[in-house]
């Protein structure tokens, strides 16, 4: 059974870990060297790298891993911002690295070349970048609200107990503008409480099961009353329709503060 650990990085990123029996790793998103270097020193053997999408706080550390280890493997999409991709992977593709088989599942929203990937076994990961956060989802960069709301249902589509490895350290104020939006959500309240526990004791809040997050992340759940009227309350109008919902939720959390 592949073990699954996460480096920190910067202020809030996790550079994904996961070791496969025989002992290589596969790194996701190592927007800095550093923490990977420190881990190969403790045992660490990269096997390959994972790139959800070209921002460099998700890219930037891949140039100093292949200074150490030029024939590592880079798997990422097809996107010229990406000079580091030895192996550019289309959507649907399923491949093998570290001994492991994964699939390739493009995600569109955050970026237009956002791609997340999914471990291929029984409760198997999901290394879904910045689509899809705990109780929350990607700013739209370049997407579209249609764009990003598919690709979440994409997502929330995967097996029930289908861990959630996503970029960033974000589930605690994510949870304080779900609350926002449903705040009758009793799953979501337990989440709440969840996290304030375990972020008040130093740990991580992650990774999650999708079922947890369909009942509680609102960007899930645009077609619950109660999302879709705190979002027309929000817009004083009312949406034309769950697309117009998604993208008012989505607006709305640009702008929240807790």
């Amino acid at each position: 059974m592949p073990s699954l650990s996460a480096l920190t990085a910067f202020d809030d990123n996790y550079i994904w870990v996961l070791t496969s029996d025989e002992g290589g790793a596969v790194i996701v998103d190592p927007g800095d060297a550093a923490p990977v270097l420190a881990a190969a020193q403790q045992g660490l053997k990269p096997a390959a790298v994972l790139l959800t999408h070209h921002h460099d706080d998700h890219i930037g550390g891949v140039a100093g891993l292949l200074e150490k280890w030029p024939d590592l493997p880079v798997i990422a999409a097809d996107d010229e911002r990406i000079t580091t991709a030895t192996h550019k992977v289309a959507d649907g593709e399923v491949f093998e690295a570290a001994g492991m088989t994964f699939k390739a599942i493009f995600v569109p929203g955050h970026t237009r070349t956002h791609v997340a990937f999914h471990r291929q076994a029984p409760g198997g990961e999901l290394f879904s970048g910045d689509t899809l956060f705990s109780l929350g989802c990607g700013r739209l960069f370049e997407g579209t609200p249609a764009q990003m709301l598919a690709s979440l249902e994409t997502l929330a589509a995967l097996p029930d107990d289908t861990p959630i490895c996503c970029g960033h350290e974000y589930t605690q104020s994510n949870a304080a503008f779900a609350l926002a939006v449903e705040p009758g959500n009793a799953a979501l309240q337990a989440r709440a409480a969840e996290v304030r526990t375990l972020r008040a004791g130093g740990h991580s809040t992650l990774p999650v099961s999708l079922a947890t997050e369909r009942a509680t992340n609102p960007f899930l759940r645009v077609d619950v009353p109660e999302v879709a009227q705190s979002v027309d309350t929000w817009l004083q109008a009312t949406a034309a329709d769950r697309i117009d919902t998604f993208a008012g939720l989505r607006r709305w959390k640009d702008g929240f503060r807790a």
